[in-house]
């Protein structure tokens, strides 16, 4: 499974910050926080990875060049300085993530999602990972209901990790488009699968969270 990382976002809620240094490369316990991804991925077995970025974009390939040190084969998809959300990110990666189903992630979150055990069930177009709802996000995202992201179960925040099939954007022309009405259309043809992950996830949306997480997984280190 190829799998690809968000890394495009213009990271407003994290000014200053970001007013340099593109959200993605923002140090967390000593390193980037898209490196926490990499290092993720290559123990997963996931060594194909495409890497979208926009707002000060070139810092990133620069930054992380291609992947051979991670044990990675990263290629890179450039949208120009405004991005193209989502939805339009993935769909113009296509090409370098080809026809099977690939890994999706947010390279604004940290976790400890076990990337190798995510599938996608036959017939599904997407496979989404969902997470207790965190305080800034209280009434979810998605219902869950026995695997299902479907009917009337609890909702759950969408972690920003999912599997999905090429086929769910086929019907999308190029530009810009957010994927969330795209899960949702398919959810309501029973398309997609769900599972809850009850370990560590941090959206790392603001400085005062940035901060934290830094906090935590220092402490972890030193535990170590």
């Amino acid at each position: 499974m190829r799998a690809m990382i968000l890394a495009a976002g213009r990271g407003k809620r994290m000014r200053p910050l970001t007013d340099r240094v593109p959200k993605p490369l923002l140090p967390v316990a000593g390193k980037p926080l898209i490196v926490w991804h990499l290092e993720r991925l290559a123990r997963a077995g996931l060594h194909d990875v495409v890497i979208n970025h926009a707002w000060l974009g070139e810092q990133i390939p620069a930054a992380l060049g291609d992947g051979s040190r991670w044990g990675l084969r990263i290629r890179y998809s450039d949208e120009g300085a405004a991005g193209l959300e989502t939805g339009g990110g993935i769909h113009r990666a296509l090409p370098m993530l080809g026809g099977a189903p690939f890994l999706v992630l947010n390279g604004d979150i940290w976790t400890d999602i076990d990337f190798a055990g995510l599938q996608l069930s036959a017939g599904d177009l997407a496979h989404l990972v969902l997470v207790e709802n965190p305080g800034h996000n209280p009434v979810g995202d998605f219902p869950l209901d026995d695997g299902r992201v479907a009917g009337s179960g609890p909702r759950y925040t969408f972690s920003g990790v999912g599997v999905y099939d090429p086929a769910l954007f086929a019907a999308c022309a190029p530009g810009a488009f957010a994927l969330a009405p795209l899960l949702r259309a398919a959810a309501a043809e029973g398309r997609v699968g769900g599972e809850l992950h009850r370990g560590r996830w941090c959206d790392v949306g603001t400085p005062e969270r940035l901060q934290q997480l830094d906090q935590a997984l220092r402490g972890l280190t030193d535990g170590a």
